[in-house]
């Protein structure tokens, strides 16, 4: 057999993708059922659909569009921008999903041997987006054990003291305004702060999501979850308008990496839009009894165990102390009890997991809840048994 010879260093030394673990798991375990990938159970709208169909047949959408995203779909994130999001100096490029926006943003803004924080728990393909660009030095900063918010002194002290100063700072939690607040107000010059905020309609028990905008921060946005266009693959990037030779940069990756989201895509996308937020808000009230559903299914592990669920669609939880190996707890619990969820190490945080409660219907999240919980009470109890 032939060979490649030695494979890049930056692609040997990327983790391999949870996801990619997970779905091998789903496919060896008999009968699982996933609490596992981020995804809603509903289609995009039906009426974007039945319009998208029509299209099919027409010339343009074979054929390659603008890098940044055909202009009727940006001109309406621009306003969507300014209506929902109150982002008034934003541009917006239209990306293949919101990963491959976070990796057009690090190309763009960051070179080999860089510093760069995150927060735990992290998003497991941002860590590796990372990874696979060079970038040396990933400092990765503590949560606050009660609630997951990021620690902003221990990210003030990390930017006074590390040299040279970190490129980046990468958020993907959604109640962060003070945080951000603190960084800026006390004057630290940092390249982009990327919030991710694909999931901000998804905000409970009357939250409500706040965006920022300043020449120093990027927001990434997706579609996948709110629309449910998982498979579609859209997101896009909304940058500081005036920074200036920023887009410029940013088209170099994009056209080295799709030339153009899909332009079926990005119009099913226009079409949904069209219908305004209140189709999602109607769909995400269905998620806060799933959510209750999950939390019960978690109390074997204790009142104190479980985070997170004020926004988005996941849940966060501790194992007792000796289940540092978690992953093993996850090949344990799809095996014996049939029900799939994410090891918390894969988002640098050992010995807890990460459970998604968006993906199935009421009825089929009961059932997986059922199998979570008999299978918690047994690892509670008995431990591990085979």
């Amino acid at each position: 057999m032939g060979s490649f010879g030695k494979l890049a260093t930056r692609a040997l030394e990327t983790d391999m993708p949870v996801m990619v673990q997970i779905q091998e798991l789903i496919r060896g375990a008999k009968n699982a059922v996933s609490l596992a990938q981020g995804v809603v159970y509903w289609q995009p709208p039906k009426q974007a659909l039945d319009k998208v169909k029509e299209l099919v047949l027409e010339p343009s959408i074979s054929r390659y569009g603008a890098d940044e995203g055909i202009p009727e779909l940006r001109e309406a994130l621009v306003k969507k921008l300014r209506l929902e999001n109150k982002l008034y100096k934003s541009s917006v490029m239209v990306t293949a999903g919101a990963n491959q926006a976070f990796v057009n943003l690090v190309l763009t803004l960051c070179d080999a041997g860089d510093s760069v924080v995150m927060f735990a728990p992290y998003y497991f393909n941002a860590y590796m987006s990372f990874q696979m660009t060079g970038i040396t030095n990933i400092l990765v900063g503590p949560g606050n054990p009660k609630t997951l918010h990021p620690d902003a002194d221990w990210l003030e002290k990390t930017l006074l003291e590390t040299k040279p100063a970190p490129k980046l700072v990468t958020v993907f939690l959604l109640n962060l305004l003070t945080m951000c607040s603190l960084i800026f107000c006390r004057g630290f010059q940092i390249s982009a702060e990327m919030l991710d905020v694909g999931s901000l309609y998804f905000m409970y028990d009357g939250l409500k999501h706040s965006c920022l905008e300043g020449d120093h921060i990027v927001n990434i946005f997706s579609f996948s979850k709110a629309y449910g266009m998982m498979g579609w693959r859209v997101g896009y990037i909304a940058y500081p308008t005036e920074v200036e030779g920023f887009a410029a940069q940013l088209l170099k990756v994009q056209d080295n990496i799709p030339i153009c989201a899909s332009i079926i895509s990005q119009h099913l996308a226009l079409y949904s839009l069209e219908l305004g937020p209140e189709w999602v808000t109607e769909r995400v009230k269905d998620l806060v009894k799933n959510r209750e559903i999950v939390l019960e299914a978690l109390s074997p592990l204790g009142e104190d165990a479980v985070r997170g669920g004020e926004g988005a669609i996941y849940l966060w939880a501790k194992l007792p102390d000796k289940y540092v190996e978690d992953f093993k707890v996850v090949r344990w619990l799809a095996h014996r009890h049939g029900v799939v969820v994410i090891p918390g190490s894969s988002c640098g945080c050992p010995g807890n997991v990460r459970i998604s409660f968006g993906g199935l219907v009421e009825s089929d999240c009961k059932a997986a809840a059922e199998r979570l919980r008999r299978g918690l009470e047994e690892l509670v109890k008995d431990g591990m048994v085979e």
